[in-house]
């Protein structure tokens, strides 16, 4: 979904702090190893098509988090991305992020170059070094002590396959991976996939950002916060002699929005958090509230934001924030 902040009254504080319009894209973001099956999350996505969200992402974990049993288990990211492909038509389709430790980078460049062309182009890849050991452990997969060293041999990998063009061969000798003549195939339908990365880090995230990323993610953090890490991202932009404009700043943030005090009361206990903090930490609260929040992560420079939907039985609530919000801008 597209947004344009665009409040004319001269009193709005959103209006008094900007006095402009600005382009804003809501995308939903799952989490399903917290409890869903594929036909929960094509429900979800195709409510997510329907009210005409930008995207359709989810994580990439194997084991629930903050004591839920998980049921009915976790499915696989993308095995599931696969099948949203062919079952949606529009709505794009990512991960938030995949996990490097989980997949040797040149059969993962196979499979999303895949699934690329199963939905005809409009597949986004978002990549990370992997950090939740427990999962690793309950399911026999290694978990590296030099996981962001390997993180960025992927990258390079991934993307150099990509790029690779048709009757050339790819080779790669790093420490972790060895490519020996790879036909580097298949390709992608697009003719570059958008790399999405992420993560807080001041110095070695930035700078693989800005060479291999077409997107720069910052995961729920405060306004203040997402400046100062988009300002980092930026510098490093220009040190790598690209264009300013030449990435996206987006953020990660839970969503919890009612028609009244009492329906937000009630989504915020489905998911067991609490409104204050909801509001504090996300975007929480009245479609007005919400509203005026997005104005201030766009503001400090987040031209997208990915809704981190946790009920993903209330189809209602993705209703609401594609009616009720997109109607307040």
């Amino acid at each position: 979904m597209v947004i344009e902040i665009s409040i004319p009254r001269p009193d709005h504080p959103a209006t008094a702090r900007s006095g402009r319009m600005v382009g804003m894209d809501l995308r939903i973001f799952t989490e399903p190893q917290q409890g869903a099956s594929y036909e929960t999350l094509l429900s979800v996505a195709k409510a997510a098509e329907e009210f005409e969200f930008d995207a359709f992402f989810r994580s990439d974990h194997y084991l629930a988090m903050g004591g839920v049993d998980g049921l009915p288990g976790p499915t696989d990211a993308w095995i599931t991305l696969a099948g949203l492909a062919r079952e949606t038509k529009r709505i794009r389709l990512g991960t938030l992020v995949t996990a490097a430790t989980f997949r040797l980078p040149g059969p993962l460049a196979i499979q999303v170059a895949q699934v690329d062309q199963m939905s005809g182009g409009r597949v986004e890849f978002g990549l990370g070094s992997g950090w939740f050991a427990e999962e690793h452990t309950a399911y026999g997969i290694p978990f590296p002590d030099d996981k962001f060293a390997r993180f960025e041999e992927q990258l390079a990998i991934i993307t150099g396959l990509w790029a690779t063009k048709e009757g050339d061969k790819f080779n790669f000798d790093g420490k972790h991976y060895q490519l020996t003549d790879s036909p580097a195939l298949p390709k992608p339908a697009q003719e570059r996939i958008p790399v999405v990365i992420g993560g807080t880090g001041a110095v070695r995230t930035p700078r693989l950002a800005a060479r291999y990323a077409s997107e720069f993610n910052v995961p729920f953090a405060s306004v203040e916060d997402s400046a100062q890490r988009f300002d980092q991202v930026r510098a490093a932009v220009a040190k790598a002699g690209r264009p300013a404009d030449d990435m996206i700043y987006s953020n990660a943030l839970v969503v919890c929005v009612g028609a009244n005090d009492a329906e937000v009361a009630r989504r915020a206990a489905a998911i067991g958090r609490e409104v204050d903090e909801l509001k504090t930490n996300g975007l929480a609260g009245s479609p007005a509230e919400v509203v005026d929040k997005i104005g201030r992560y766009a503001e400090a420079g987040s031209a997208r934001i990915y809704l981190q939907v946790l009920d993903l039985t209330d189809l209602a609530h993705l209703e609401l924030v594609a009616s009720q919000v997109q109607s307040q801008l």
